[in-house]
Order: structure tokens, then sequence, then C-alpha cells
């Protein structure tokens, strides 16, 4: 062949291939019946469309319906099929952009009457003839004179903002589905019929065109699409199971923290909550503790210069929190930030004293509060707020000394979840990301180092850590680890970091001294375990479903009296297990005991200890576990001794058997 290709099949075996030769026709050519399940291609991981042509060697693969990376395309394709729905129902009204989300898709459409949940039977009846019909995905090439005409003589005003912002580098490309075509950067299925009945239009909201406030409100209809029915039934329970456990509504019901308006993405703890969040912050300290790190505090609040230093004014400026000060004194004419993050404060305690290579590692940490101005819109409960806590820590440390300090981070990571009750974890290394900091070789050979790791992780837990490259999602001074935890219903959270960096201490001028007495930069490793402080606690609230181990509970016990001839004995039972370090409380109200024990269960109280005459004269309790109707009578030492042994924490326990 004159104009040939050659392709590496994934069990190893390479073949040629005439170059122009489409992704459909190499299918056809392996079987027919892989052609008749292929949905799209892949060379060298990026996945194209069957119709596109080969033209050039590399590793190849058969994208079939029930490939993982096939569900981008049903959800892409499913999103099409929405706007053509939404257009042939409603005339007029204008398409601008549908793009593929986490679990789902969603499209902003212009219209003077915004759409309702009311109107999704219908335009999903609509979604399921188009789909129905199996007109295949055909796509075309245009010239932006073309293109702007066709859209301007539609009338789809926002397809001629979009068209000016491609770059004229780039192909103009134009997908159809029968009559109906739009603007995109593909791929696509070969046809609508390949999408499926397993989809579902879930919410409308209010969106700003290119999310400016400055610009018209659009109506974003938001939907979700599976492979199967089962998977799209598995994820409607999952949501639904999502609602009942809500941290917001758990955390009404336990009277943990409340948020209002005058104090936006703002937490205001409650004493309950608050007691739960130094229960954390305490935990961890005493972790950090045994692993030999030095608990610091830096400002709150410092002059925009040492973020122009650091690099973040100029990346994270717009999201972070400004003060000026203008005092008479125009000395005091200066801005200032309140803190978006702890590492450039972290620098300078470093940098505070000469420092040898016999001192290192040198591992900082806090527990700083950080300001970031996320939209309004985004904010959500624990989960995204603009004032929170981080768990942060910086290592310094040589070179030699990094991989070494990655798999410690990595195992106080990991035993940290597992006191938690997470077991199923995921670690990503993030490579370099398009704009960055620093030269390509500190890059590779940091992400060399991380590489290294990321192995030792995998093999070391056999196999039972899942682990994966994330390209282009580093930060922008170095490579990073993401670690990924899976909650009781399915749900996967990113809470701990570990992020090398070669750049920071660099711009700030940290050094050691070396042991041929030179000055040498240290290795900066920024690390966090549950990240914000917060959403931890708000992922913990949603997975134990407020249920929380007794070790960890706000409120472990409550002292509930049948009669007010107990009152005495019960009080004296609240004496007794306060001194033995548990948190309870007593309830004598004149209230009858079935009142109180479904009010305090609807509080999450771990354990409910009943009192009448009888225990006080026999000196016993009767106990009520949360969550079940069983109840058992034990004496009151008996029960505050088993009590007291279920409250040990984790790491605590661990010594004791150590």
């Amino acid at each position: 062949m004159l104009n040939s290709v050659s392709l590496t099949f994934p069990d190893g075996s390479v073949r040629e291939y005439d170059a122009a030769m489409t992704g459909a026709g190499l299918a056809e050519s392996i079987s027919k019946s892989l052609a008749k399940k292929a949905v799209a291609y892949a060379i060298d991981g990026t996945v194209r469309d069957l119709s596109d042509p080969l033209g050039k060697s590399g590793k190849v693969e058969i994208v079939t319906r029930d490939d993982p990376r096939a569900l981008e395309l049903i959800r892409h394709d499913a999103a099409h099929v929405l706007a053509e729905a939404v257009q042939e129902l409603w005339p007029g009204t204008q398409v601008t952009i549908g793009p593929v989300i986490e679990n789902g898709f969603y499209y902003d459409f212009a219209r003077n009457e915004p759409f309702t949940p009311d109107d999704f039977p219908v335009i999903e009846k609509k979604m399921r003839e188009i789909i129905s019909r199996n007109k295949p995905f055909t796509k075309e090439v245009w010239s932006r004179d073309k293109a702007k005409k066709v859209f301007a003589d539609k009338g789809e005003r926002y397809k001629l903002e979009l068209i000016d912002a491609i770059p004229e580098d780039q192909d103009l490309k134009i997908y159809a589905q029968g009559d109906w075509f739009d603007l995109c950067r593909g791929p696509h299925m070969a046809s609508t019929g390949q999408i499926g009945n397993a989809f579902k239009l879930m919410k409308v909201a209010g969106a700003y065109w290119r999310g400016d406030s400055n610009n018209p409100m659009l109506t974003r209809i938001y939907g979700t699409a599976w492979a199967d029915q089962a998977q799209l039934e598995a994820y409607q329970t999952m949501l639904e199971e999502a609602e009942k456990r809500d941290h917001r509504k758990i955390g009404r019901e336990m009277d943990l923290f409340h948020f209002q308006e005058e104090g936006p993405g703002v937490v205001f703890w409650h004493a309950k909550g608050w007691k739960m969040f130094q229960n954390l912050v305490n935990y961890m300290r005493r972790r950090l503790d045994e692993q030999g790190y030095q608990e610091v505090n830096a400002p709150q609040v410092l002059d925009k210069s040492l973020w122009e230093t650091s690099g973040h004014w100029g990346w994270y400026r717009d999201a972070m929190f400004k003060v000026t000060v203008a005092g008479d004194d125009t000395d005091d004419d200066r801005v200032f930030a309140l803190k978006p993050m702890n590492c450039p404060g972290h620098v300078q305690i470093f940098k505070h004293g000469l420092k040898s290579y016999r001192d290192l590692p040198v591992k900082l940490a806090e527990f700083g509060n950080v300001h970031r101005y996320e939209p309004s819109g985004a904010l959500h409960g624990l989960m995204r707020v603009r004032g929170f806590t981080q768990d942060d820590a910086h290592i310094f440390c040589t070179e030699e000394q990094l991989a070494a300090e990655c798999l410690r981070i990595n195992d106080l990571i990991l035993s940290t979840y597992a006191d938690f009750g997470f077991d199923e974890i995921s670690v990503k290394l993030s490579t370099r990301p398009d704009k960055r900091v620093g030269t390509d070789e500190a890059w590779d050979h940091a992400e060399a180092i991380m590489g290294g790791v990321l192995e030792t992780i995998r093999t070391r837990s056999g196999n039972r850590i899942k682990t994966s490259i994330n390209p282009g999602e580093g930060a922008f001074y170095g490579p990073k680890f993401e670690y990924v935890l899976k909650d009781a219903i399915g749900r996967e959270w990113q809470c701990g970091t570990t992020q090398v960096d070669f750049n920071l201490p660099e711009r700030f001028g940290a050094f050691y001294i070396g042991s041929d007495s030179e000055k040498k930069q240290p290795v900066m490793v920024h690390r966090a375990i549950c990240g914000s402080m917060e959403r931890f606690l708000g992922i913990l609230i949603e997975n134990y479903s407020g249920h929380f181990p007794l070790w960890f509970a706000p409120l472990q016990v409550v002292v509930a009296t049948i009669t007010s001839d107990a009152d005495d004995y019960a009080t004296e039972v609240v004496a007794k297990l306060k001194a033995a370090g548990l948190l309870a409380e007593a309830d004598l109200r004149n209230e009858k005991i079935n009142y109180k024990v479904r009010e305090h269960s609807l509080a999450k109280v771990p354990v409910i200890l009943v009192c009448g005459k009888r225990e006080a004269e026999e000196q016993t309790v009767n106990m009520r576990r949360l969550g079940s109707r069983d109840q058992e009578s034990l004496g009151l030492d008996q029960a505050i001794a088993q009590l007291t042994e279920e409250a040990v924490t984790p790491d605590r326990r661990r010594k004791r058997v150590a």
C-alpha cells in the first residue's frame, strides 16, 4: 500500500492498513459481529467517529457500546437529541451549548417562556421518537462564512458567538442527525439508535449565557443517560438514597449547623456540630503528632506582594477576597488578601532561621482557615463554601527523601480513611497542565518520581488500591496525587492530595545548607488528607447517614427517664458517664418515654439509656441502640464499661494493642 498505516491491536499484534480506511471499515475487516457492536474507535487513546479515516499509525481499539468510554458518547448524543426534540416541539427556541457532565448531560436553551419539569414527559416522548428513527450522525467541515450565514438564517445568534470564539486554526465541525444539525467538536456514535432508551430528564435551572450575570438568562435542562435500564434504575435509587442522606437535612435534625444569607458560603456551627468538628481536628492532630509534624499558624491576612511572588495573584486573583486599607498615612494604602491557601505562609516559617540537611524533612502542619470566592450558584452546604479549614501540611525535603515521604503520606491518608470506614480508594496521578510554571526538565523529573511512587502504591496494596493517570490536571506548580474515596452508596469524593512543588521554594528563595556546606533548594510537598474539613464532615454525615460510630458521635448517650422517680438516678448515671469520658446528657422532661426515644432517634443519638423506678432501685439501665428496636438490661457499671470501650478512637486502640 502506497499510503499505509501501522496499527497495534490490544493483543499486541501489528497490521498494515490503508490510511484512508475508516474506523467502520476497520471493524468490518476484523469481524461482522464486531462491526455491528462498534460505536466508535480510538487511536492512541483518542476516541474518534467510526466515519473518520485512520490517517495515522498507533495503538487502535474498537469501542463497543459496553465499553466504559461509550457512556460519554451516549450522553453526548442524548444531548443532541434533546436539543432536536425541543426545537421540533417549540420552533423558534435557540440552542446554545450542551456538554456531557458527571452522570449525564445538559443543554441550555433561549426561549421567552422558561421550561419546567411539566414539559419533561412530552420532551422525553419526542426524544424516543428521534432515537427510533435511527438516523446516522454525519460530519461536515464548514467554512466560517457558510456556518455564520446558515445559523444567522436560522435565528441562532448564540451559535454565531460560539463560531467567533473558535480559534481560526481549528476546523469548524457540523454534526447532523437527519435534517437537524449542530455545531460540535464530536465525536459521536454511528446513529441515534445506538443511544438506547435508558435516559431521563432530571431538572431545570436558570443559567446565564457563558456564566456571565450581565448576559441573558437561559433555561438549562439536565438529563442522565446510561448504557441500559438497570444502570439507570441503579442511579435513580442512588439519588433517592442520597436525598435521604443529604447532610443539610441531617444537620438540621441533629442540630449541627446552619447557613444564612448574611454569611453566604460560611458555616454557623452549633454546639454539637462544633464538637464533631473538634473531634475530627483532634483525631488528625494525634495522627500528625505520630508522624513528626509541627503544627504552626500563618497569618490570615497578607500583603498582595506575597501572593504575587507565589504566583497565586496572577492565577487565582478573581477567587481571592481582597482587603484595601486606606489610612491617614499614605504608607497604609496597601492591598491585602485573605489567604486562599496556606503554602506561602509556611514557606516564610521554613525560611525563618537557617536549616541544615540534617533538619530535613521539616513537616509543617496547619488547620488553616482559608477563604475563596466561590460563585453563589456553586455554594452547596458544607460541600462547597467560601470559608473553610484545610488540614494542610507542607513537607520540605531533599530530592532523595521525596519518594519515601510521598509513601509515608500515602500510608497516613489510607489509614485515616480506613478509620472512618472508607476502604474503596483510588489514587490518580495528575500530570502537567498546559498553563504551568517551571521547566519541562523539572516536570519530567517530578513526574518520573511520582510515577514510581504510584506503581509502589499499587503493587504494595496487592492491586487493592486502583491507580490511574489524569493527564493535564496537575497544579500549575507541579504534579499531584488525588485520593478518591467511595462512600456507602457508591459516590466518589476526591479529598486527599499530595502535590510536588519544585517551583515555590525557588520563587521565595527557600534553601537549606547541604552536606557540602552549599545552599540547596528543598523540594516542597503540599499535602492534605481531609482537604476541606467542612466538606469532609459533610461527606461523613452522608456516608453514615448520621449514624456515626460511637467514638465520633457529637452526643454519644442520652439518659431518658420513664418517671420523675428516676430523675436523681438519671443525673447520677450521666455524671458517671461523663467521668468515664463519654458525651452524655439527661432527658428529665415530663414526656412519655416513647416520645423521648423517638425524638432522640431522629436526632441520631447512638445510645439511649432508659431509667425508671426499677432501674434506680436495681442500679441498672435499659440500653437502646440507634436503628434497633431491641433493648438490653445491663448493670450500670457493665453498661459504662461497654460504652467506654466502644468509644475508644481507632488510633488510640492501635496504640493500646501495640
